[in-house]
C-alpha cells in the first residue's frame, strides 16, 4: 500500500484552514477506493477527530475506477466540508451540535481552523509524511509556486 499526501485549501466555513491530507493507495487502486484522512485536526461530523479518518459514501461505498486523486481533492472533500452530514457522524459530538446549535457548532469549526489549521501547523506536519511521493494540490495546477512554507 503506498501512501501520499496533500494539501487542501478551503472556503466558506473553513475558510483560511489548510490540512494536510493522508491518502492511502491500496495495491488494487483505482479498482480498490483509497483511503483519506486529515493530518492535522479538523471539527466535521465526518471526520472522526483522533484520526482524521473521513466517512464519504463515494470513496468508502460508490468508488469507481474512473475517479482519481483529483477528484479526492477538487470534488469531494471540498463537498464533504461545505455539506457536511450529521446523520452519518464519525464525530458525534460535532454532529450533535450541528443539529442543536448551529451558532455554536460554527464558532467550533473556527476555533480548530484557527488553532489547528494554519500554514505553520502544516508545515509542523511535514516531519509526518512518509518517505513515499508528496503530492500536493501544486502539482494539479502545474505551478511552480510552492502552496505554503518554506523549501526544506
Amino acid at each position: 500500500m503506498d501512501q501520499v499526501s496533500g494539501l487542501l485549501l478551503m472556503t466558506g466555513l473553513y475558510q483560511g484552514g489548510i490540512w494536510r491530507v493522508r491518502v492511502e493507495l491500496p495495491d488494487a487502486y483505482p479498482y480498490k477506493s483509497p483511503s483519506i484522512g486529515f493530518v492535522n485536526k479538523i471539527y466535521h461530523p465526518n471526520v472522526d477527530e483522533m484520526s482524521g479518518s473521513v466517512c464519504l459514501d463515494v470513496i468508502n461505498q460508490t468508488w469507481s475506477p474512473m475517479f482519481d486523486l483529483v477528484n479526492a481533492f477538487e470534488v469531494f472533500l471540498p463537498q464533504l466540508l461545505l455539506y457536511p452530514n450529521p446523520s452519518d457522524p464519525l464525530n458525534g459530538e460535532a454532529a450533535a451540535l450541528m443539529m442543536r446549535d448551529r451558532p455554536a457548532y460554527e464558532q467550533k469549526v473556527k476555533e480548530y481552523c484557527q488553532k489547528y489549521a494554519k500554514p505553520e501547523d502544516v508545515d509542523a506536519t511535514q516531519g509526518d509524511k512518509s518517505s513515499d511521493e508528496e503530492l500536493s494540490e501544486a502539482e494539479y495546477d502545474s505551478s511552480d509556486e510552492p502552496l505554503v512554507g518554506k523549501p526544506d
